[in-house]
């Protein structure tokens, strides 16, 4: 029978179930990634699970998020986190060494191989024909223990490309396009598989922008062949020996289909304040710019600041701009170095930050409020920059530049035909100016049994949560619309994630970005009745942290009822005994109002057994049917209170 690239990607690995949309399957993991935003609960999983050395044959722990050292707390997560590597068996990235996805795929990544990582944008490996999939940190956590990660096998969207992209386009517009098209909730539930002639047009590096930004269409994962683009990377890289082909049979089918002709791409522009905002560069010319970044894991290729620099060489950025570079990785940044165009940005008024995300998840670079900030950046929800009343727009590297230049944002091809600009086509380093130096490798099992966990007061311990009770009766907390975000439940920005491995801090921020009395109204009720929290489509968007499901369950959150979930906020609810619950009728949403107490009883039985569950307004009467898309192994989780303790139960 003729595969797909995902469908040999799955079989290769499949550990149980059937590839059939919709079933539960097991998939075994070969590498693993987590980021210092994330990794310090995945460190603090592993000791609350027991484990002593890493089962899978890699796992790298990467410092790329909480790099500014304002005081004490970042510092102390970073020495944990080398301690956890050295204890279980870890790779460790050094601060500064590179945002975690661009550096991974330079270092470690594989064709055919499976990865797991505490990020959303771990999808970005399958530029390179990988598996590779964003999940909550205790995923990950079991992943390193040698456990399999449970997946309901997802639908395969095939992206039919041909055609080439024209001049000042480039690979941020094929996928803001597929983002116009689709918008945030398009690819839920689904793999996207891109294929046909078009492919070859593009780099691995190309591969990589639309790859990661997959995540803001909802997808489960992204793959791409595995073919000569990937093989002259892997070279440039000095790890040829590590390349395989994979592609796809002649005859494979796929379950949903595109089409996108690159040749008919031109340039957009995400406007504030979601990636799905998609709308042509022209259309909004001419508004004032104040600040544009580029670099992230969304553009972090050497011809993406390449490209820019020779658009700024000999000239100077609009005197109103304030124009951040955020290298995406220290070798990518040596390289650029060595090819001078370091130096026509700084020449250009570019201001260098070091090798990291920063901007990205609200760490430094916050924009002023009301004033339009263009960048290269994967997600633009609001309030993630860092400013609250933020005004964020995504965009190609070329528009970035651009728009520097103007002080406006600009369409690069009015410029260029204003300018008499050539599109420039920056060579690419080969090789690559390869260092691993900043990389420390496991200890040996024996020296690394006699470490220690190093933690600073900022490290709490995992809170313990109780059963889910048989009887919830509990007040609607909070009520939201659709595509709330996780950067909306728990906030990034630099007030916010120096606390990420601190839970009771980290609960006074829960959900303030909508409700600034959200923590301490629950945390008067969540020793009595609890709450629960009611959502729209889409709930829990964006980001992978499960500090989104835990921290509202440290305030005494029940359960969520909403129309629809993003995959891995639900999965990450499930984890910690949080009943996410659907509304058989949506429509139920809009008769329910914040304040309501809602009673549910009789529900360890109706989730063992598969029954009926049924919300009653305590005061009004009114029934509202629900129902739950939990496998058998999700039910038994959140029966437990999460699946530590279900983990623990079985292991006793």
């Amino acid at each position: 029978m003729a595969r797909t690239v995902a469908h040999k990607l799955i079989g290769d690995h499949l550990a149980w179930g059937e590839a059939v949309p919709g079933e539960e399957i097991g998939i075994a993991v070969d590498q693993t990634l987590t980021q210092d935003a994330t990794g310090t609960l995945v460190m603090q999983e592993l000791e609350a699970l027991g484990l002593d050395r890493a089962a899978t044959q890699r796992s790298v722990q990467y410092v790329d998020h909480n790099l500014l050292q304002a005081d004490e707390k970042n510092a102390e997560d970073h020495t944990f986190l080398h301690s956890g590597c050295r204890r279980y068996g870890l790779w460790y990235s050094k601060a500064g060494n590179g945002v975690s996805h661009p550096t991974h795929m330079q270092r470690f990544g594989i064709p055919g191989a499976t990865m797991v990582g505490s990020d959303s944008h771990t999808c970005a490996a399958g530029s390179l024909g990988m598996l590779a999939i964003g999940v909550g940190g205790l995923e990950v956590a079991m992943a390193i223990a040698g456990r399999p990660l449970r997946l309901r096998m997802p639908r395969i969207w095939g992206v039919y490309l041909d055609g080439e992209l024209p001049d000042w386009s480039s690979a941020k517009d094929v996928i803001l396009e597929m983002l116009r098209r689709h918008g945030v909730s398009g690819g839920v539930n689904r793999i996207i598989e891109y294929h046909g002639p078009g492919v070859e047009t593009l780099t691995a590096m190309d591969r990589h922008v639309i790859a990661n930004m997959g995540a803001e269409l909802g997808a489960t994962t992204t793959v791409f062949p595995s073919d000569g683009a990937v093989r002259a990377f892997l070279r440039s890289q000095g790890r040829e020996d590590d390349f395989r082909e994979l592609a796809a049979d002649e005859g494979a089918e796929y379950d949903d289909h595109e089409h996108i002709d690159l040749s008919g791409i031109e340039p957009l522009i995400a406007a504030p304040s979601s990636p799905g905002n998609v709308v042509p560069v022209r259309e909004v010319a001419g508004r004032e710019v104040s600040q544009v970044v580029i670099g992230s894991s969304a553009n972090p290729g050497h011809r993406d600041f390449a490209v820019a620099a020779e658009m700024l060489r000999g000239r100077q950025t609009d005197s109103s701009v304030s124009f951040d570079v955020n290298p995406s990785s220290r070798q990518t940044l040596s390289d650029l170095t060595k090819a001078g165009a370091v130096l026509d940005l700084i020449n250009a008024g570019a201001r260098i930050h070091q090798a990291g995300c920063l901007g990205c998840i609200g760490i430094g670079q916050a924009p002023a409020v009301g004033r339009n900030s263009l960048r290269t950046f994967p997600r633009n929800f609001p309030g993630r920059s860092g400013t609250k009343e933020d005004s964020v727009w995504l965009c190609s590297p070329e528009t970035a530049a651009a728009s520097a230049l103007t002080g406006a944002i600009t369409d690069p091809r009015d410029l260029a035909a204003e300018l008499g600009m050539e599109y420039p086509r920056p060579e690419q380093p080969d090789p690559a100016t390869v260092n691993p130096a900043m990389f420390v490798p496991p200890l040996p099992p024996e020296e690394a049994r006699e470490q220690e966990l190093v933690k600073g007061p900022n490290i709490s311990a995992l809170p313990d949560l109780p059963e889910l009770p048989d009887r919830i009766e509990a007040p609607v907390l909070l009520k939201t619309g659709d595509n709330v975000s996780t950067d909306e439940i728990s906030p990034a920005g630099a007030r916010a994630l120096p606390f990420r491995s601190n839970i009771p801090e980290l609960a006074r921020f829960t959900f303030t970005q909508i409700d600034p009395d959200y923590p301490q109204r629950a945390a008067e009720i969540a020793d009595t009745t609890g709450h629960i929290i009611v959502g729209g489509e889409n709930y829990g968007q964006g980001s992978s942290r499960e500090h989104a499901a835990i921290t509202p369950r440290y305030l005494g959150l029940h359960a969520v009822i909403a129309k629809s979930y993003a995959r891995i906020h639900w999965q990450n609810l499930a984890n910690f005994g949080v009943l996410a619950l659907e509304f058989a009728d949506p429509a139920d949403h809009d008769r329910i109002s914040a304040g309501d107490v809602l009673v549910l009883d009789g529900l360890r039985d109706a989730l063992a057994s598969g029954g009926p569950l049924t919300a009653v307004g305590r005061d009004s009467g009114e029934r509202y049917e629900l129902r739950h898309n939990l496998s058998p192994h999700q039910v038994d989780a959140v029966l437990a209170g999460g699946e530590i303790p279900l983990m623990r139960r079985e292991l006793s």
